[in-house]
Formats: structure tokens, C-alpha cells, sequence
């Protein structure tokens, strides 16, 4: 094997290792969000704060999750994605820890909120905008898909293994146990050092948010993926309720979560394959009218167990998919060095839309009885989402504003770079996540101004 086509199969090798350790790292980080549903009725006998409280300060959890994503992007591009991984995973294992002596209410919505802005280190924003960077601009979409089946599968593993803890030993043991799996994640930040790339100019990185903020197309993207976060939480939210109106047993709500679960990663890992064949926005707006067509079946279905986890089956199918062609659009248009910022303003939009299904799902039962309002609303969006797709831009930027060389240069320098990229040997100490610029250079080439 001669050097040019070792060097091809160690960038290989490199990408998929931070691939799957990004896996992992989302698998812990959504797998531990997953189960706060679990832990809201000990909660409440052991403080006595109540069912609305606990859930408003679960609810902040999402929007602070959400608010920091883009802030965490940015540090990543400052300071290196290794070091905001570290340091978050430490937070978030501290935040865990305290979890169960958080009795006032103002302490736990401050548990909470400090526990989302922790959680962005495992977020899907920026660990699919720093994987993006470093892998050649035709596998992104397969990444991408790659990466997001992290979540639920880490719901589908650590939701059984907390309940089954919570009978074993208690509710505040498994707390403490979800906190030492988050610190025992600490080794994965190795696998994020900065890599040998030629970054882009302050100009040029400047340019990149400049432009996709100031573009039609970059918001069109936004509403969309505020329509998903709208289905996903409503559904995960209230999805036992509308199983308990139906007059099914309780055990078809774990069942169908089950399968929303693992259908999820089938749709995620099928959406990455798709969209290095398929245009990225006819499969995202295809996605869209999937979920609708399954809530109009479903709203028309005779409510049995079989139609009820078929539902799960089918929604499961279209929920993670998005993500995929939404980061693919992105990274297509604007580039991959500026993904995590821009992808987390996408998931800050993401979390708006995850707040107010969870919210208005509530509200909407408590005035009305039913939930029948909110998926006619599930409905409509849906339908919107689908033909507003269809709109998005799918070619890259190719000039800037006036006076400037625009954005693809940039973009052409992220391709080159990407394709001689190689991951740095985990096994290294952690002394490597505060290197300097020689721990940065590319193996056995220059470093490029």
C-alpha cells in the first residue's frame, strides 16, 4: 500500500471513530434527558413542589438546552470542541449529582436550566457540525443520519436500565448512577481535538453567519424544524395521555415509546443513506407529509393496541430522519465551519417549537378534554412544513456581500481539508486538550494560512 493510499484509509478510519464516538456521546447525553419523565412522580413525593413545577422547571431544561446550543458552537470554533465537551460533561455529571437534593423549587429550576445548558455538549448541533468539518462534503448526510440514531438509542438502552434501577435501589441511586455514566463519558472529548485544518478568516467566518442570518432560506429551514421539535414533544410528552383516553392499558404507553425509540434510529440511519442519492429537500419535505398522512390515519383509525404502536412505528420513522437533510442543507449551503453555530440557532428554533407542543398539548386537554384540537394543528404544520421544504436552496453560496469574495472559498478549502483529515489518537493524555498550535498541525504536511 503506498503513503497516499495509507493516508486515505487513516482519514477513513479517523472519521468513523469520531463518528461513533459521537454516537455515544449523544446516545448518554439524549439517553439521560429521556428519563426525567421517570423520575417526576419520586420527585414529587420526596419534595412536595407538585407535578406543574416539576414540569415547568423540565420544561426550562429544554429551552435552556436550547438557547445554549448556539453559544456552545461558537465556543467550539474559539476554544476547540474537546475542551467545551470536557468541561460540559463535568457540569452535567455535577448537575446530575445534585439532582436529588434539590427540594425548593427555585433550586430545582435552577438544576434544571444549568442541566440544559450542560447537555449541549452532547447536542446534536455540535456534534454533528464538528464531525461535518472533518469528513468530505458527499458523506455528511450519511454522518449526519449516522450520528442522530445516537439519541434514541440511548433512550431505548437507558430507559429500561433507569426504571429497572429505580425498583432495584431507589430513585436517588439511579440519579447518581445517570451522573456516573455522564463523568465515565469524559474520555470521548479526546476523540474531538482539533483537527489539522486550515481554518477560515475572521472575514470569512463572519461572512458565512452574516449571510445565512440575512437569507430567506436559512429561516425557511428554521420554521420547518420549529414544526418538528412542535410533533416530537408534544408526542413524547403526551403521547401516555392519549393512550390513557383511548381506555388502553398503561403498558401500551412503554410499548409505543419503545417503538417510537427504534424506528427512530431506522429512520435516522435510512435518511443518511437517502440523501447521498436524493435531493435533500424533496426528502425532507417527503418526511414531512409522512408524519402528516400518519395523523390523518390515525385520527381516523379505530384506537386499538395494533394501530396505536403501528402510529409509533410510523412517526418514529419520520422524527430523527429530518435531521439529516436539515444539517445537510446547511453545511451544503453555507459551509461545515460555521455548522455548529448555525445548526444550534436551527435546534434554538427546534427547542421553541419542543416547548410550545409540550405546553399547548396540556393546555389544549385541560380546556377542551381531548387532544383532537392539537392534531388537527399537528396536521396543518405538517402540511406547511411539506410544501415550504420544497422552497429551501439546495445549491452553495457562491458570492458574499459587496466587497467581499463571498463564502466559497471557504467552502473549498473545508473540501480539501476534510479529505486529508485524520482523528488524533485518543489514547493520549488529557494534557492534548490544551496543546498548542503543534498539536494542530496536520501530520506530515504544513500548516496552510
Amino acid at each position: 500500500m503506498d503513503n497516499a493510499q495509507k493516508s486515505g484509509a487513516s482519514a477513513s478510519g479517523g472519521a468513523l471513530a469520531l463518528a461513533l464516538a459521537a454516537v455515544a456521546l449523544l446516545a448518554v447525553t439524549m439517553g439521560t434527558r429521556s428519563v426525567f419523565g421517570l423520575f417526576l412522580s419520586p420527585l414529587n413525593s420526596a419534595s412536595g413542589l407538585g407535578v406543574a413545577t416539576i414540569s415547568f422547571a423540565i420544561a426550562v431544561s429544554q429551552l435552556s438546552w436550547g438557547v445554549a446550543q448556539p453559544f456552545a458552537g461558537i465556543l467550539a470554533e474559539r476554544i476547540g470542541a474537546a475542551r467545551v465537551i470536557a468541561g460540559g460533561t463535568l457540569l452535567a455529571a455535577a448537575v446530575g449529582a445534585i439532582l436529588p437534593f434539590a427540594h425548593s423549587a427555585s433550586m430545582l429550576v435552577a438544576v434544571f436550566a444549568l442541566g440544559g445548558v450542560a447537555a449541549t455538549v452532547g447536542a446534536p448541533s455540535l456534534l454533528i457540525g464538528t464531525v461535518s468539518q472533518r469528513v468530505p462534503a458527499e458523506r455528511r448526510g450519511m454522518v449526519a443520519g449516522l450520528i442522530g440514531a445516537g439519541g434514541p438509542l440511548g433512550q431505548l438502552v437507558l430507559a429500561p436500565a433507569t426504571q429497572a434501577m429505580m425498583l432495584l435501589a431507589g430513585w436517588v441511586d439511579a440519579a447518581l448512577a445517570l451522573a456516573g455514566l455522564t463523568l465515565a463519558s469524559l474520555p470521548l472529548a479526546l476523540f474531538f481535538r482539533r483537527p489539522a485544518a486550515p481554518a477560515p478568516s475572521a472575514a470569512e467566518a463572519a461572512a458565512t453567519v452574516r449571510t445565512a442570518l440575512a437569507s430567506p432560506h436559512y429561516w425557511t429551514l428554521n420554521a420547518t424544524f420549529f414544526v418538528c421539535g412542535l410533533h416530537v414533544f408534544f408526542l413524547m410528552t403526551h403521547l401516555p395521555g392519549v393512550i390513557e383516553l383511548c381506555g388502553l392499558p398503561s403498558s401500551v404507553s412503554g410499548l409505543a415509546l419503545a417503538a417510537l425509540g427504534l424506528f427512530n434510529i431506522a429512520g435516522s440511519i435510512a435518511a443518511g443513506l437517502l440523501i447521498q442519492r436524493c435531493s435533500m429537500k424533496r426528502t425532507l419535505a417527503s418526511l414531512y407529509a409522512a408524519r402528516g398522512i400518519g395523523v390523518a390515519l390515525f385520527i381516523v383509525a379505530p384506537k386499538t393496541e395494533l394501530t396505536v404502536l403501528a402510529f409509533s412505528a410510523w412517526m418514529g420513522l419520520t422524527y430523527m430522519a429530518v435531521l439529516p437533510p436539515t444539517a445537510g442543507l446547511i453545511g451544503r449551503v453555507y459551509g461545515a465551519r460555521r455548522l455548529a453555530t448555525l445548526l444550534g440557532i436551527t435546534f434554538m428554533v427546534h427547542q421553541a417549537g419542543a416547548f410550545i407542543g409540550a405546553w399547548l398539548g396540556g393546555v389544549v386537554l385541560e380546556r377542551t378534554g381531548s387532544y383532537d384540537l392539537m392534531w388537527r394543528l399537528d396536521l396543518s404544520l405538517a402540511a406547511v412544513a411539506a410544501a415550504v421544504s420544497l422552497a429551501v436552496r439546495e445549491r452553495p453560496i457562491e458570492a458574499g456581500p459587496a466587497g467581499s469574495q463571498g463564502i466559497a472559498p471557504a467552502l473549498r478549502r473545508e473540501s480539501r481539508a476534510a479529505a486529508s483529515w485524520s482523528v488524533p489518537d485518543p489514547r493520549r493524555s488529557l494534557g492534548g486538550l490544551s496543546s498548542g498550535a503543534s498539536a494542530r498541525a496536520p501530520l506530515g504536511s504544513s500548516r496552510r494560512s
